[in-house]
């Protein structure tokens, strides 16, 4: 318990061989303050037998708490289970003293804004009133606009390594890769994370090309976090590509949506003319050459051709969904009380005529109904 005692608490020492006296400080992070304490134990080590002795501005800020300062103290298990809870009472009675703010040393801002001024005001998107949550831009050799979030940890010290947060990185699984140390400014994170957009760059101008030419039926509104494109190749009749950031000229997972009779063809030229992948063309190039088609475009085409109303829920969406014809006939045969399902096949009756149909929903359906029903 002692290493993880120093590890945790290192102002706080023993006065004797026996270890029942232990003197020093307690730091509280949210101002980065230390206060005075004394602890003495009984010879038995039992917490709750202990006496505590504090500084006076302690013993002052803790006026009201001392109720659960003894609770914590009765069923502490040792020490520095107590000291930890003694930290956390302190920082909520800091927190809940009336018109209490505490603000940096003027180092830390005259830090800062130095910092600042070098990487350039140009690059600042936002900073918050207590200057520890700056916003930073950066534009990658496409022109893509991306931005990343810094939260400084440390009201006194901004060497202390802070949280990076980076909406599409994390979304698409790529990490954020940001090496910190102690003499790091914000013009080496900013250059670092320069450095991961541009590693996916290339990523988001195969989206680009296949959002500016093509219809795209989801997502609705991409981002850059989004991987997966559904584009429309003909009435009631889509690809759905997921393109993997790392390798975004490299043949994508695809999933072919619509009748089977018209999805049949395109799966065997798919699968015939796979080995015509070229990794030097674009993902849209390639897909228009192995499937043999020209995929509509805004240009050629209205998208209220690919909105066709489903005939069964008269809507072009089931929820956030653009199922298909498995899928809306499923969700209309669970809703009636006479329909069953036996393994992968569900029996009912049909919303038209009535009379009993079955369907069979595959593997690809019941990850899709599993995603977009249960």
């Amino acid at each position: 318990m002692s290493c993880l005692l120093t590890r945790e608490s290192p102002m706080i020492i023993a006065l004797n061989k026996e270890k029942t006296v232990y003197d020093g400080f307690i730091t509280v992070t949210l101002l980065e303050k230390d206060f005075r304490i004394r602890i003495s134990l009984p010879p038995d080590q039992q917490m709750k037998r202990a006496k505590l002795h504090y500084c006076w501005q302690m013993k002052r800020l803790l006026y009201g708490y001392q109720h659960i300062v003894k609770q914590r103290l009765q069923h502490s298990a040792n020490l520095m289970a107590f000291l930890l809870e003694l930290k956390t009472v302190l920082e909520v009675a800091l927190k809940s003293q009336p018109g209490c703010q505490f603000f940096s040393p003027p180092q830390y801002y005259s830090q800062l804004i130095t910092e600042i001024e070098i990487l350039g005001w140009d690059k600042m998107l936002f900073i918050d009133a207590e200057f520890r949550t700056l916003k930073l831009k950066a534009e990658d050799s496409a022109g893509h606009q991306h931005a990343i979030t810094v939260k400084l940890k440390s009201k006194v010290k901004p060497r202390v390594k802070p949280y990076f947060i980076s909406y599409f990185l994390s979304i698409s699984f790529v990490p954020l890769v940001i090496m910190w140390a102690t003499e790091s400014t914000l013009a080496n994170v900013h250059s670092q994370f320069l450095l991961n957009v541009e590693a996916l760059s290339e990523f988001w101008s195969m989206l680009d090309e296949i959002d500016k030419q093509t219809w795209v039926l989801e997502p609705e509104k991409p981002t850059k976090a989004d991987s997966m494109r559904r584009i429309a190749i003909g009435n009631n009749v889509s690809i759905k590509v997921q393109i993997d950031p790392r390798h975004p000229k490299m043949l994508p997972e695809c999933c072919l949506l619509g009748a089977e009779h018209v999805v049949t063809p395109l799966r065997n030229k798919l699968n015939a003319n796979m080995h015509l992948w070229n990794p030097d063309c674009s993902v849209l190039q390639n897909m228009k050459d192995v499937l043999e088609i020209e995929f509509p475009s805004p240009t050629t085409h209205e998208k209220s051709s690919f909105s066709v109303e489903c005939g069964i829920y008269y809507s072009y969406r089931l929820q956030s969904a653009i199922p298909d014809k498995v899928l809306c006939l499923y969700e209309w045969l669970r809703g009636l009380p006479t329909s069953r399902q036996r393994f992968n096949i569900m029996f009912g009756e049909c919303p038209y005529c009535s009379k009993v149909i079955f369907i069979l929903i595959t593997k690809t359906q019941q990850t899709q109904l599993k995603n977009h029903f249960i």
